[in-house]
C-alpha cells in the first residue's frame, strides 16, 4: 500500500475549529481494546485534497500511520442525524501546537513530523465524499467494517508471527552477534526489512540483503537453494502457534492515537511483546491456515516473503 498524500489546511473558521469539550486533546481511540462500534460528537468538518475529513472526539476507526503505513485503515460508516456517511480512508491528522502554522491542519504524508513527535496534536480523520459542515457538535455513530477488520487484524498477526519464525530458520546465517528479537533470537527482521505491507488475511515483507547485512555478519550463500526448506520451517512454527491458540492483546500507554502500544503474544512472562500501532486477532487460533512463500531476486540483493492465512471455516468474523 502506498503511503496517501495529503496536505495542509486551515482550523480556524473556514475548517470549523473544535468547540467541544476536550476540543484541544488527541483523538481518543478505542481499537485497541477490539472496539468496531461507538458513539462521539463531530468536533470538526474540514476539507481536504477534494474529500471531507470528520474529526470527533473518540472513535473505533483504526487510521493508516503516516510515518510506517504498513497497515490499511479501517472502513465503515459515520452516522449522523439519521443520515449513514461511508468512511472510504482513515487517516492521521496533527496540528501544531504555538508557533507558526497553528491552527492548520496537516494529513497524513503531509505531516512532518514523526507521530511521537512533541508539540503536536494528533487527530484521527475520517475521510467522506460529503459532510455537512454544520454537522459540527452534533452526535455521531461511528460503525467500523468488522469483516475487513479481522482481516487486516490477522493479516498483522501472521506477519509478526512469520517475522519470529523467519529469524528461528535463518538464525544459523549469523557469523556475529547482533540484536535479539523480543524471543532472544538474531533479529534478520529488524535488521534488513526495508518495507512491511498488511493485506487482509496477509503480509507483504521485503528485505535487503546488501553489503550493510553482510558486514553485521549475516551470510547470504547458498540461500537461494535452502529457501524451500526455510519456507517449510516458518510455515510449520506458525502453524504451531495457531494450533496452541496463543491469545494476543494489545497494551496501551494511554487512550490517544498515537500513545504507544504494543502487542501481546501469550500471558505472563513468557508473553511476547512487539511496539505495534495495528490491529491483531484476539488469538492466534483465529488465523486459519498459514502459507509461507519467498522470492529472492536475480542479483541476490532482496528478498521477499509473502504470509498468508485464512479464517477458519464457520469463524466469527471478530479480532
Amino acid at each position: 500500500m502506498q503511503q496517501h498524500a495529503g496536505s495542509a489546511r486551515d482550523m480556524g473558521e473556514a475548517g470549523h475549529a473544535p468547540t467541544a469539550p476536550g476540543a484541544g486533546d488527541p483523538t481518543h481511540v478505542t481499537f485497541p481494546g477490539g472496539a468496531v462500534h461507538g458513539t462521539s460528537t463531530v468536533l470538526a468538518v474540514v476539507p481536504v485534497d477534494g474529500r471531507t475529513a470528520v474529526i470527533t472526539g473518540q472513535t473505533p476507526f483504526h487510521p493508516v500511520d503516516h510515518t510506517w503505513p504498513d497497515h490499511p485503515a479501517d472502513r465503515g460508516s459515520i452516522t449522523v442525524a439519521g443520515r449513514r456517511h461511508p468512511v472510504v480512508d482513515c487517516l492521521i491528522g496533527a496540528v501544531e501546537a504555538g508557533g507558526p502554522g497553528t491552527g492548520t491542519l496537516r494529513a497524513g504524508s503531509d505531516i512532518p513530523v514523526r507521530r511521537d513527535a512533541e508539540g503536536w496534536r494528533w487527530l484521527v480523520l475520517h475521510m467522506v465524499e460529503d459532510f455537512e459542515p454544520a454537522a459540527v457538535g452534533e452526535p455521531c455513530e461511528l460503525t467500523v467494517d468488522a469483516p475487513h477488520r479481522h482481516a487486516l487484524s490477522a493479516g498483522h498477526t501472521a506477519c509478526h508471527l512469520a517475522s519470529l519464525a523467519l529469524n528461528e530458520a535463518v538464525a544459523g546465517r549469523w557469523r556475529k552477534e547482533t540484536a535479539a528479537d523480543v524471543a532472544g533470537v538474531p533479529d534478520f527482521d529488524g535488521a534488513a526489512l526495508v518495507t512491511s505491507r498488511i493485506h487482509p488475511y496477509g503480509s507483504r515483507d521485503t528485505y535487503r540483503l546488501g553489503k550493510s547485512l553482510r558486514r553485521k555478519g549475516f551470510t547470504t550463500e547458498g540461500l537461494a537453494e535452502e529457501l524451500p526448506r526455510i519456507a517449510e520451517q516458518v510455515t510449520a512454527r506458525i502453524e504451531e502457534w495457531i494450533a496452541r491458540d496463543v491469545p494476543v492483546r494489545i497494551v496501551a500507554e494511554g487512550p490517544g492515537v498515537t500513545d504507544r502500544r504494543w502487542m501481546c503474544v501469550g500471558e505472563g512472562e513468557g508473553a511476547l511483546r512487539f511496539a505495534c500501532g495495528g490491529t491483531h486477532a484476539a488469538s492466534t487460533g483465529r488465523l486459519g491456515a498459514a502459507s509461507v512463500t519467498f522470492v529472492l531476486s536475480e542479483d541476490g540483493a532482496q528478498l521477499v516473503m509473502e504470509t498468508t492465512v485464512r479464517q477458519p471455516d464457520g469463524a466469527a468474523p471478530n479480532s
